[in-house]
C-alpha cells in the first residue's frame, strides 16, 4: 500500500486555461442561429446547382476500358470469353467537369484508388462487354449524384431565412438583455451610479 502523502491529487480542471483553448461560445452561439448553407460559399453552391441541372450521363468522359475473363454462372460462354469490363479515369480526368464543391469527395469515393489517383469501377454482370462497359458508366454517374446529394445543401427557402433571421434577432436581443442584467448587477454592488 502507499502512503497518503505520496497520492497527489491533480485538479480536474486547469487553473488557467491557456489562451489558444479557450471556448469560443460567442462563435458557437452565432452558428447554431444560421440557415444551413450560410457556411458555404455562395458563389461555389449557385456553379454547383447550375452544373447539377445540365449533368448528363454522356458529359462524363470515356475513361480507359479494359476486359478480363468474368467469374460466376455461364457455363461455357464465361470460359471463353472476356466480358468483365473494368473502367479507369483519372481523377484530373474527372475534377474538370465537376464543380469545385465536389472535388474533395470525388477522393472519399468507395471507388477511388489511392496509390494511382484513380477512380475504378468493374462490372461483370451481363454477358455482353458493351453492357457492362455502359453499366460502370452508369455507377460513376449514380456515384457523382450520391455525392452531390450529400455535399450541396438544397437551397435555403425564403420562409426558412426570415425564420433563422427572427431567431438570430432574437437570440441577440435575449444576450443583450442578459449583458444589461449582469452590468446593473455590478453596479448596485459598487453601490450604483450616484
Amino acid at each position: 500500500m502507499r502512503p497518503l502523502q505520496a497520492l497527489q491529487l491533480r485538479p480536474l480542471l486547469p487553473l488557467k486555461w491557456p489562451a489558444d483553448k479557450i471556448p469560443l461560445l460567442s462563435h458557437k452561439r452565432c452558428i447554431k442561429h444560421q440557415a444551413f448553407d450560410a457556411a458555404f460559399d455562395q458563389d461555389e453552391l449557385a456553379e454547383a446547382r447550375k452544373w447539377r441541372q445540365s449533368f448528363e450521363i454522356d458529359s462524363l468522359p470515356d475513361g480507359s476500358t479494359s476486359y478480363s475473363r468474368s467469374s460466376g454462372p455461364g457455363g461455357q460462354h464465361v470460359n471463353k470469353t472476356e466480358s468483365k469490363a473494368t473502367t479507369v479515369w483519372p481523377v484530373s480526368q474527372l475534377l474538370p467537369q465537376l464543380p469545385r464543391l465536389l472535388h474533395a469527395g470525388i477522393r472519399e469515393s468507395k471507388y477511388y484508388s489511392k496509390r494511382n489517383d484513380h477512380i475504378t469501377i468493374q462490372a461483370q454482370t451481363q454477358r455482353s462487354r458493351t453492357a457492362n462497359t455502359d453499366e460502370n458508366r452508369q455507377k460513376l454517374f449514380e456515384e457523382i449524384q450520391d455525392l452531390y446529394q450529400r455535399t450541396v445543401p438544397n437551397e435555403t427557402s425564403e420562409d426558412k431565412k426570415r425564420k433563422h433571421e427572427a431567431i438570430k434577432k432574437s437570440a441577440n436581443e435575449a444576450r443583450i438583455k442578459t449583458k444589461k442584467y449582469q452590468s446593473f448587477k455590478k453596479a448596485s454592488r459598487r453601490g450604483g451610479s450616484e
